[in-house]
């Protein structure tokens, strides 16, 4: 497998799934801005989104992609992990299903305890229910397209899974105009767009397992041992995969209890920064689990002590920059992309706000998404668990000293640091177990970076303060000073990159050349 240009592909997917994203944002931003029916629908989106992170594309894959790679490659070949996979699918099934039907009847409850600030606004609350009710069997479809897309990704197709967040989000641009007038409601022609958008994911991937030669049979359930280490792998999983998504719902929780609209401003900064996790983050650890499973099946620790190490460099080479880039400028990021319609000028600072906050893990976040498939990849599940739950403390504990100081603020603020602290736990962990050692390469290029990335911040916070004129002005205008801020960035940067070779091209062509 050629590391690079998997990542490459994954990460430009998911490029374009954040652009058709940011448009749907716009439309929520325009139609909902961030009242009690934004509130109530980013309420009933969370839930199942975290489930889906937890249990289906967190846990599920964590645990079942070693086991199909070890079976694929010294247990059988094609047809046996196709076989494990069927039986797999045998016990997904009925679990979600059952799950979601005991989630639809208990919703009230289930709201009590994710949002308790909204029980004293009976109309947020009954709107949250009604809209978690309508989303949450989006959960049982992209289970489901979860086991296809790793049974693709395992036989080294990355692309059709990587491109199913852009369905989503095509699928909700298309439901907001279309159904808000006949449902006389934006989130409830949200809330039934987030449900059509798993049905046509789960399509979309049966459609390629298909066309790659899987066409999975359901099965009468049955435990052999494979199928309960994969159950014994995706119990701990589920939280040590799913700590960020834990303390992102910590946040919502918290942040029901504050005035309307604070669930709101996390949402819209929260989009702005999982930009760089979603990119970057989500394609190295996506793609990095099966290569790392596949190498060490093989032995090959070398190999994948190599790749561990330069997938970590290129989380840094751009999570560092984007990271120093949100930080200095918010506001015009978030007026500039949002400030319309219903979301007014103090929507947009409260925003920008959290934004700041979030972007101080930014870097953190990406770090664990690639440290994370260390542990996965040598079916060790437990580890991060253990780790995930001095995490959720942590920030569990940052979040109720901050917020009566800083408010929504502090729950960013409490979510980033936190990160920091799981990616540290989550390096010193495989250094200990000599799992995986920095190399020469990845200390000396990590100082580089970062001393062009804050070279980048002081471009950037030179420019901003010359544009603030712009920013008084039309649209256009704003745009345009925005446009100049993001490309002077980037242009300083790789101009700082290159001139203290914190990176090469030739070294990056060369990666694309090359297989491992």
């Amino acid at each position: 497998m050629n590391l690079f240009r998997a990542i490459a592909t994954v990460g430009g997917l998911t490029m374009v799934s954040r652009v058709f994203g940011f448009v749907r944002d716009l439309m929520i931003a325009r139609y909902l801005g961030a009242g009690v029916a934004a509130d109530a629908f980013f309420v009933a989106l969370r839930l199942p989104n975290f489930f889906r992170s937890l249990f289906a594309e967190g846990a599920f894959t964590a645990g079942f992609l070693p086991l199909y790679s070890e079976t694929l490659n010294k247990g059988g070949g094609l047809a046996a992990a196709r076989r494990f996979a069927e039986q797999a699918l045998a016990l997904l099934l009925p679990v979600v299903l059952g799950f979601s039907i005991l989630a639809q009847i208990a919703m009230p409850l289930v709201m009590l305890g994710l949002a308790p600030g909204f029980a004293d606004d009976p109309a947020r609350f009954d709107l949250a229910v009604d809209y978690t009710r309508i989303t949450f069997p989006y959960l049982a479809f992209i289970s489901l397209a979860a086991l296809y897309g790793a049974v693709l990704n395992g036989l080294g197709r990355f692309a059709a899974f990587a491109a199913t967040p852009i369905l989503l989000n095509i699928t909700m641009i298309v439901c907001l105009p279309l159904l808000t007038g006949p449902l006389g409601s934006a989130g409830a022609a949200l809330a039934w767009g987030t449900l059509a958008s798993g049905l046509v994911q789960f399509l979309w991937l049966v459609w390629w397992a298909a066309r790659a030669g899987v066409k999975l049979r359901l099965r009468w359930p049955v435990l052999p041992p494979v199928v309960k280490r994969l159950f014994a792998l995706i119990l701990p999983a589920a939280i040590g995969a799913g700590a960020m998504q834990i303390n992102l719902v910590i946040g919502v929780i918290l942040a029901s209890l504050l005035p309307v609209g604070a669930v709101s401003y996390l949402f819209y900064a929260d989009r702005i920064n999982q930009l760089t996790i979603g990119v970057v983050g989500v394609a190295i650890s996506t793609v990095l689990l099966p290569a790392l499973s596949a190498l060490l099946a093989r032995g090959d620790t070398v190999a994948a002590a190599r790749q561990q190490n330069r997938a970590l460099e290129f989380c840094l080479l751009i999570s560092l920059p984007a990271a120093a880039a949100l930080i200095i400028v918010p506001l015009p990021i978030m007026s500039v992309l949002f400030e319309r319609g219903a979301f007014d000028a103090q929507a947009a600072r409260a925003s920008a706000d959290a934004l700041l906050a979030y972007s101080i893990g930014l870097p953190a976040y990406t770090l664990a998404r690639a440290l994370t498939p260390g542990f996965h990849a040598r079916q060790d599940t437990r580890t991060p668990v253990r780790i995930a739950f001095v995490t959720i403390a942590v920030n569990l504990a940052l979040s109720l000293a901050l917020m009566p100081w800083l408010g929504h603020v502090g729950l960013a603020l409490a979510t980033g640091l936190a990160a920091w602290g799981n990616a540290g736990q989550l390096a010193w962990a495989l250094y200990r177990r000599d799992a995986w050692q920095p190399d020469a390469r990845l200390i000396r290029r990590s100082g580089l970076i970062l001393l062009a990335a804050l070279l980048m911040a002081l471009a950037l916070w030179g420019l901003d303060r010359a544009l603030a004129p712009w920013y008084a002005q039309s649209l256009t205008w704003r745009v345009a000073a925005l446009a100049l801020l993001v490309g002077g960035g980037m242009a300083v940067y790789l101009a700082a990159a290159l001139a203290l070779r914190a990176t090469k091209p030739a070294e990056w062509r060369a990666m694309l050349r090359r297989d491992g």
